[in-house]
């Protein structure tokens, strides 16, 4: 396991998934956080134990939408911590299976509006911190949809291709000046948005869930879902100070899939 000792540590989404896995790694690898998350009981459980592992912990419920949420938790982060060492970028929504022209509006804008303006939002607000560091290292959460194309998950196709643009982008700026930024593309993995997604198959195609999770299972190369730990533990290197050359990537952990 990476060390992180002293870090302080960013992270969206930290209530379930990835976010509160790495959350957990994290303090075990004695970093100090900054949690946010919508589902406010959610994060108050994930801080409790992480204070209970001896981590110290600033948590606040909120949209990563909100960009006057986003700019109070940040510095409040800063005030208490001194410096943000890592962000991880992680808050995101699924939205469901639908071919493109049954898509809502309404459900397109807010897909968007989290999976992407949410990344935004947050690296308008960390890499200032970081600038005036001179050091840093940013990882959004994009997805194996955000490299190919993905039937029937178009408008998070969409945002998780905008993650990636913006990811680039974003380490071509900043590149000289000691702070990188990258992104990780999980594929299908056990949590609970893939579970999510599992239940909705279920019901389209009227099989059980495990049935359900089997086609979704098919669709990999290595024909299974990834343990969650296996994402965080990428994570955790991609930010780590083992990892110092890399910058601007799209890091496929997804069985295979977008290798065919």
């Amino acid at each position: 396991m990476a060390e992180f000792d002293g870090k302080v540590v960013q992270i969206t989404g930290a209530a379930s998934g990835f976010g509160a896995m790495a959350a957990t790694e994290f303090a075990r690898a004695g970093a100090k956080l900054m949690l946010s998350d919508i589902n406010g009981d959610g994060l108050d459980e994930v801080a409790r134990n992480l204070e209970s592992l001896g981590a110290e912990v600033v948590a606040d419920a909120l949209s990563v939408a909100d960009d006057t949420a986003m700019r109070a938790h940040i510095e409040k982060g800063v005030d208490r911590f001194g410096r943000l060492d890592i962000a991880l970028n992680n808050a995101g929504i699924g939205g469901g299976l639908a071919r493109l022209p049954d898509i809502p509006l309404d459900t397109y804008d807010q897909i968007m509006q989290i999976n992407a303006k949410g990344v935004f939002i947050g690296m308008r607000h960390q890499l200032p911190v970081m600038l005036k560091q001179g050091a840093g290292s940013i990882l959004n959460t994009a997805s194996a949809a955000g490299l190919v194309g993905s039937g029937q998950l178009s408008a998070y196709a969409a945002s998780k291709h905008a993650v990636i643009g913006m990811t680039k982008a974003a380490a071509d700026e900043v590149a000289r000046k000691g702070i990188r930024v990258n992104a990780i593309c999980p594929s299908f993995a056990s949590t609970p948005m893939v579970e999510a997604m599992g239940d909705a198959m279920g019901e389209r195609h009227g099989v059980s869930r495990d049935d359900a999770y089997g086609m979704i299972a098919s669709r990999v190369p290595m024909r299974r879902v990834a343990d969650p730990m296996e994402v965080v533990q990428a994570m955790l290197w991609i930010v780590s100070d083992a990892n110092t050359f890399m910058t601007g990537q799209s890091i496929s952990i997804d069985g295979g899939l977008t290798a065919v």
